[in-house]
């Protein structure tokens, strides 16, 4: 896929939280998991071995730092890190705090939920995801701009 054909480079990809030269992160907009972040490389890449060594670890501290405040602001049960690039081949990570009460819990995201029509994320949990929402995605802004400016 070139970069003319690539989602990645032709779309934000999501809600844009923040970006710079070297990646955008962006809020993948998903009703049960709405601190579902991803880290997009700006440049269209295939392979994370395609970067040298230093544009590796520069990636990497971004990854680092959304789980690091989802940690501290979101307080999941785990957080699960994932980069494909299957179906849309340009470097991205997507890292998702995960809870006891999420649709999929303790699988994968991708996997089919263990809800069904008659049992369903409570609006509880959705309701509390959301308030903290906007407190992570401040608190991760914040500290990116202070470490990139």
């Amino acid at each position: 896929m070139s970069a003319q054909d690539c989602v990645l480079c032709n779309e934000v990809g999501g809600r844009l939280i923040w970006q710079n030269d070297l990646v955008r992160i962006i809020n993948a907009d998903d009703a049960y998991y709405p601190a579902f972040t991803r880290v997009i490389y700006q440049a269209h890449i295939k392979e994370v071995t395609d970067l040298s060594p230093e544009q590796r670890h520069e990636l990497m501290d971004y990854v680092y730092l959304v789980e690091e405040v989802q940690r501290q602001v979101l307080q999941p049960v785990k957080i699960n890190l994932a980069q494909f690039g299957t179906m849309v081949p340009h470097i991205h990570w997507h890292i998702i705090p995960r809870f006891n009460e999420d649709p999929h819990y303790p699988d994968a995201i991708w996997s089919i939920a263990k809800y069904d029509q008659h049992h369903k994320p409570t609006s509880s949990y959705i309701t509390k995801q959301q308030e903290l929402l906007a407190h992570y995605e401040s608190t991760l802004v914040n500290r990116l701009k202070l470490l990139y400016k």
